[in-house]
């Protein structure tokens, strides 16, 4: 553990914390409180903005190094990210990609506290937590990206997986990462599985000291500003090098391998296993072929792949190569499994095994093609949520979802086609992980096809609101909304489809969505873009779906230099 004086970085606020880790006098704010960036989701809402949105952005250097911290205000909204505070952080680390991109290396640093998404401003949230994971995992061929998560809230939702993608993570013991918190496990799943006043509970299984022994944070610190700059600067000097945790596909499936969810596993037991894991061959297995399980992924994945060979290794991962005309396509569905070894994940959630599942597929695909032609990707989409339970936070869920981001990323990075195909639920982070990285998004008119961070009746005991007040809320802000025309509005949408059954689906309908794959295919080549930026330039995000993400963008560009 590295250990210096005795100044808290805890303690401070999140300018404070900004401030104190670049050289005196070459600290410049950009978008401060005095330029007004203020949400404008949240007074129609009965709440009060703040004039930074929660999210300090500042650059100067650190022992001489060019950089740019980022830092979250915990103390606004619990450090939950809207439109604008999204824009703000995605904007910074796409400008500081540009600047890598051009020879002049800057290095990010993520200064986290926060509970991920702003639940009032919803899918918006959600559109910036993905293009914020975008901008990472093309940063990482150029830098280092630091995260920081020294304590008081932490890094819980979305923004765990952003944690997740970092290049290494810096935790002190107060620090705590976990994809779902202890109040929201416990609303979801019950006491028993997740007592949330059990405080030895909760630091054994998604504290900083228990992270960094199982294998997902990399330096333990001292809570003090001394022993936070020593850290970061051993990674920035190469003093200190981390494998990416989202690569090591093979060693975290060796480690879930081994572990034995029909008994309560400890803390300790976790920390066995990580060291284990090290020395331990995953051993492959083949998916049943013969489980079929009901739901609209299943039954899209079964029918767009045509009989073609099945490829998944775990039952709730569908993986099949297949022909649209010329072109070869992955396509890969999350479905529910009965059997699951984790009970929490036995209804199509996305949960550790999954995510680990996924990311082993596309990169396979990537690895694969890697001197060819590059097959296309397609995301089936219908999933309710991620997995809530005590032996996913504890077995690290947030880093199996960030390793299937990474993944999609990778693809479209490598010049991968990847299309995401929405025929049923879009939900929380089982779509940051399945879909949300996607160069284009295809989503069926449907009553039943729902895009969101949360289940309405979690967002309304999470918000204090009725189910009532969460339905009037939406109607003023269309992020709020769960209904597929409502997120459309946002922008972030290639094509909403009519027309087609989406419960129970012919040869015609299936007809209809190769066609619409194939434009999407089509549409990728065409631009010749690998980012996520078509979300920011078409016609709805222009005439108001993403007004505020925009002008965030071109604030920041006027005032980067």
């Amino acid at each position: 553990m590295i250990q210096t004086g005795n100044a808290s970085f805890v303690e401070c606020n999140g300018r404070e914390r900004a401030i104190r880790l670049l050289d005196n006098g070459t600290y410049k704010e950009l978008l401060g409180p005095f330029d007004g960036l203020e949400s404008p989701h949240l007074e129609p809402q009965g709440i009060v903005p703040q004039s930074d949105d929660g999210v300090i952005v500042v650059k100067g250097t650190m022992d001489g190094h060019r950089a740019v911290v980022i830092s979250i205000e915990g103390n606004f909204q619990g450090g939950g990210i809207g439109e604008v505070s999204g824009a703000k952080i995605a904007g910074t680390l796409e400008m500081v990609l540009k600047e890598c991109e051009s020879g002049k290396k800057t290095i990010p640093i993520l200064l986290f506290d926060t509970g991920g998404v702003r639940l009032q401003e919803a899918n918006y949230g959600l559109l910036s937590i993905a293009e914020i994971g975008a901008a990472i995992v093309a940063l990482r061929r150029h830098v280092p990206v630091i995260a920081v998560i020294p304590g008081k809230i932490g890094a819980f939702g979305g923004m765990s997986i952003t944690a997740g993608l970092c290049s290494a993570i810096i935790m002190t013991k107060e620090g705590r990462i976990g994809l779902n918190g202890p109040e929201v496990i416990e609303q979801e799943a019950g006491i028993r599985e997740f007592d949330s006043k059990d405080r030895p509970l909760i630091w054994g299984t998604i504290g900083g000291e228990q992270r960094t022994a199982a294998g997902f944070s990399d330096l333990l610190i001292e809570d003090d500003t001394g022993a936070v700059k020593t850290a970061i600067l051993s990674i920035i000097k190469g003093d200190v090098i981390f494998e990416t945790k989202t690569e090591q596909v093979q060693r975290y499936e060796a480690f879930l391998n081994m572990a034995d969810p029909s008994r309560r596993i400890s803390p300790e037991d976790v920390r066995d296993l990580w060291n284990q894991s090290g020395k331990k061959a995953f051993e492959n297995c083949s998916a049943s072929q013969n489980a079929k399980f009901k739901g609209r992924g299943q039954t899209w994945f079964d029918l767009l792949r045509n009989d073609a060979e099945e490829l998944g290794d775990i039952p709730s991962v569908r993986v099949a190569d297949a022909f649209i005309g010329e072109k070869k396509v992955r396509y890969i569905a999350v479905v529910p499994d009965a059997q699951n070894r984790f009970p929490r994940a036995r209804n199509g959630e996305v949960g550790v095994l999954e995510g680990w599942s996924i990311a082993k597929h596309v990169r396979k695909a990537i690895e694969e093609d890697r001197n060819g032609k590059k097959r296309a990707i397609v995301a089936i989409v219908d999933v309710p949520s991620q997995a809530y339970g005590y032996h996913e936070e504890l077995l690290g869920i947030h880093q199996a979802c960030a390793a299937a981001v990474d993944a999609y990323a990778s693809a479209r990075l490598a010049g991968h086609s990847v299309i995401s195909f929405i025929p049923g639920n879009a939900i929380s982070g089982a779509f940051l992980s399945h879909g949300m990285q996607a160069n284009r998004l295809i989503a069926l008119r449907d009553p039943e096809v729902n895009v969101h961070v949360m289940s309405k009746q979690s967002a309304a005991r999470i918000t204090q609101r009725s189910l009532e007040e969460l339905e009037a809320a939406a109607k003023k802000v269309p992020s709020m909304a769960y209904d597929i025309e409502s997120f459309e509005q946002l922008g972030a949408l290639h094509s909403l489809v009519d027309g087609v059954d989406a419960s129970n689906p012919g040869q015609k309908d299936c007809n209809v969505i190769y066609k619409e794959i194939e434009k999407a295919i089509e549409d990728v080549a065409m631009s010749g873009s690998t980012d996520l930026k078509n979300r920011l330039t078409s016609s709805f995000a222009k005439l108001g779906g993403r007004t505020a993400s925009i002008l965030v963008r071109e604030k920041l560009n006027e005032q980067w230099n």
